[in-house]
Parts: structure tokens; C-alpha cells; sequence
């Protein structure tokens, strides 16, 4: 399983309300159709309406625009107000790379992905850089966290920390994170505040955020949380205190959150596989959902021994789950574990998330979170109020047989 506003101007007196014959013609209509685009899109000032947004670009993407090709790239990506078609939106990324940094980005993701082209991840790093070039920081930052973690290439800890000194010359907060996380394990423990102090002040943080927060305000809350887990990080366990199991960190791409987090899980056993690899070890194709029974034989074909482990939905089933959890880590094993999300936001009213639980700081009531889907290292903090809330499922494969429980992938003894 996986995841995932520009402010309109007045523009209808520019576009007019016809289109056909009498479309606007000059350059500058370009620009008011995809103010036009935008709004719909987004529901500002009018009914959200994909298909109207679609239109709209349309108007500017046959004309050459390469931020309206990329814009009806991302909507034929995402299924929004058309058919979902991957292969159509990388054709259109393709027509707009050359001069959209965005359209560069998002074929960059196609191809790690393997979504409307085959997989290649050279390839993709190859735009991600060209991207970089022209001011996406989030390129920059994604880039360097392949190169970091050797996800489908060979590591190159050179390129990564040039790529994440780029994303945060950019300002990008994946960025600042990442060129933190570089300083820490380099041991320049002051540089490393100073990014994480830097994001940490780029949006309003809290004690701890939540798992449904905004990536720009997820990210300065991850650089909170790395501020506070220094104390902790350089500490020997304390077992019924606080335990942080050390598990390397992979970006999970394109919907790979499950075999993403298996693959930490394995990295943390000694196996050198990325995410992909594990991906590749079970049946369903890249791009979609991966059934968790899937996971576990996919341990075996690595000679690893897991097991699913499951908790009932309730106050008491989560007591046992945490117990459960502190028991597993003060042992030095993460547990992976499945996030269930609902409400109008989610496509059909919700979506899941599969990451690791690394630690615990018994004091505090807190947990820390492995996230393939965050800047490296990945570590954030949920407290044990949002844990219960979000820990459950019902959706990770035949398994589940669709009863609501706290699932849990372990390392079998």
C-alpha cells in the first residue's frame, strides 16, 4: 500500500467563457487558462471539478505549454477527471521534461516506479538530476536518498551528500532533513542541528505530529523530532525505558510502502536488498498494493523467518500490542506494522500506510517511527494516543480476511 496551492488570480475576464473556435489565441491566454485549470482543480472560487481543470489545460498543453503537459500528465497519472492511464502521462512528462522541472520530477518517477515506461532507475536519477538543475529540490533530495541507500544502483555517498547540499541550497525540507542526517552520522553533531533546528522553524511543530499531516509540515515536525531523539540516539537501550533499533533507511517510491518496510526490516537482519528487490519477490506487479501474505513468503526466498502477529482492535488489544512491541524492540528487533487512514480525502474514504516501529521512550508515552515515505532517516515520533488511533487495518491481504485488527510483521524466533 502507498500514498500522497497555488493562489488563483482574477482571470475570467482574460479566458472568457468559450472555447472552440473563439479560445483565447495570445500567450498570454496560456497563463489565464491554466489559472483557470488551477482553480478547478483546487475548488477555489468555484466547484472542484477535475474534469473542467482537465479542460482547461488541455486548451494550454496543445499549445506547447510545458507546465500544462505536465499538469495533464499528473492528472492522467493520478486517474483525476480521466481514466487513470500511467502510459499517457508519461508521454505527456516526456513532452514537457526538457523545460518543466516538474515534468522532470515526475517522469523521473515513472521511471523508478516502472509506471507507463519500464523500470530504470539510472534513468530516473538522470532526470531527478536535470530536475535538480533547474531549481526542484525535491529531486535533488529524492536523488540523493537513492544514491544514499543504493535502492536499484550501486551507493554513492559522494553524489548523495552533493545532491542533498543542492536540496537544501534549494530549500527543500526532505532536503535540509537528509543534510542533517549526513552531518549526524559524520559526527558533526552541531551542523546536523542546525539543518533539523532550520526546517523544524519552515511551518508551526508540535510536541509530535501526526501521521496525516501535510509533507512540507511532516517534514519540519520530522526535524523536531530529530532534534529531541539526539539525546537518545547515541545512548546504550535501557530496556523498559527506551530502546531506537537501528534500521537503514530506503525511500519507498511510487505505492511500495510494504515491501519498502520489509526491505528496512531485512537491512536490519544484515540483507542487502532495496525495496524493489523485495517488491520483485512477490507476484503482483510495481505500482500496486502488496498482499502481506505475499511479504512473509517473500522472507523465506531470502532465508529470513517472519510471522504475522495480530491484536484485536481495542483498549486491550493494544495494551498487549505495545507490550508486545517493547518487548520485540528492548530485543533489538523493529516490528513492521500497517496504518489504516479514513475520510473524504482518501480515494473510496481511505488508504493504509506499512512502515516500522524502531522505538520507544517509555517516560513519554512515545514511539518512534521508521517511515519510508519521510526524508532519511525515516525516524519520526507518534505518541501512544495517535498509535492506537492509527495502528489497524483491515486491508493487508487475504490475511486479513477483512477483520479490523493491529497487524504486525515479526522477526520469528
Amino acid at each position: 500500500m502507498g500514498r500522497f496551492n497555488l493562489a488563483i488570480g482574477f482571470c475570467i475576464l482574460l479566458v472568457g467563457g468559450t472555447v472552440g473556435a473563439d479560445a483565447p489565441k495570445t500567450e498570454g491566454d496560456v497563463q489565464a487558462q491554466m489559472e483557470m485549470a488551477y482553480r478547478h482543480r483546487d475548488g477555489k472560487g468555484v466547484k472542484r471539478d477535475y474534469a473542467e481543470a482537465l479542460r482547461w489545460a488541455h486548451l494550454a498543453a496543445d499549445r506547447g505549454d510545458a507546465g500544462a503537459r505536465d499538469f495533464v500528465g499528473w492528472m492522467y497519472f493520478q486517474g483525476l477527471g480521466v481514466k487513470r492511464s500511467p502510459e499517457i502521462a508519461a508521454g505527456y512528462f516526456k513532452a514537457a521534461a526538457g523545460k518543466s522541472a516538474s515534468a522532470a520530477w515526475n517522469l523521473g518517477q515513472c521511471y523508478f516506479a516502472g509506471l507507463g515506461v519500464d523500470q530504470d532507475v539510472p534513468k530516473a536519477l538522470e532526470l531527478w538530476k536535470k530536475a535538480a538543475a533547474m531549481g526542484q529540490g525535491r529531486a535533488a533530495s529524492t536523488a540523493a536518498m537513492v544514491y544514499l541507500s543504493g535502492e536499484g544502483i550501486a551507493p554513492n555517498a559522494s553524489e548523495a551528500r552533493k545532491l542533498a547540499e543542492r536540496a537544501a541550497e534549494l530549500n527543500d525540507p526532505t532536503g535540509l532533513v537528509l543534510l542533517g542526517e549526513l552531518h549526524f552520522q559524520a559526527g558533526e553533531i552541531e551542523k546536523a542541528r542546525a539543518n533539523w533546528t532550520k526546517v523544524s522553524q519552515l511551518k508551526p511543530v508540535g510536541p509530535t505530529g501526526q501521521p496525516t499531516q501535510p509533507s512540507d509540515q511532516m517534514a519540519a515536525q520530522q526535524g523536531a523530532d530529530l532534534l529531541k531523539l539526539i539525546e537518545y540516539r547515541g545512548r546504550k537501550p535501557d530496556p523498559g525505558n527506551f530502546a531506537i533499533v537501528p534500521v537503514p533507511h530506503i525511500a519507498q517510491g511510487w505505492n511500495n510502502c510494504g515491501a519498502t518496510s520489509c526491505a528496512m526490516l531485512a537491512r536490519a537482519q544484515g540483507k542487502k536488498l532495496g525495496g524493489w528487490d523485495f517488491k520483485k519477490l512477490c507476484p503482483s506487479p510495481l505500482g500496486t498494493g502488496t498482499d502481506w501474505g505475499d511479504l512473509l513468503k517473500a522472507s523465506g526466498k531470502i532465508d529470513l523467518r517472519w510471522k504475522l502477529v495480530t491484536f484485536t482492535p481495542d483498549d486491550d488489544g493494544f495494551d498487549k500490542a505495545t507490550a508486545f512491541l517493547r518487548t520485540e524492540l528492548d530485543a533489538g528487533r523493529p516490528v513492521v506494522i500497517d496504518f489504516k487512514f479514513t475520510g473524504p480525502d482518501y480515494p473510496n474514504g481511505e488508504a493504509g500506510h506499512t512502515l516500522v516501529v524502531a522505538g520507544y521512550i517509555a517516560k513519554e508515552n512515545l514511539y518512534v517511527l521508521c517511515n519510508p515515505a519521510i526524508a532519511t532517516p525515516g525516524l519520526q515520533l507518534i505518541t501512544a494516543k495517535d498509535l492506537k488511533h492509527y495502528w489497524r487495518s483491515d486491508h493487508y491481504g487475504e490475511l486479513s480476511k477483512n477483520v479490523l485488527s493491529r497487524p504486525a510483521i515479526v522477526i520469528d524466533r
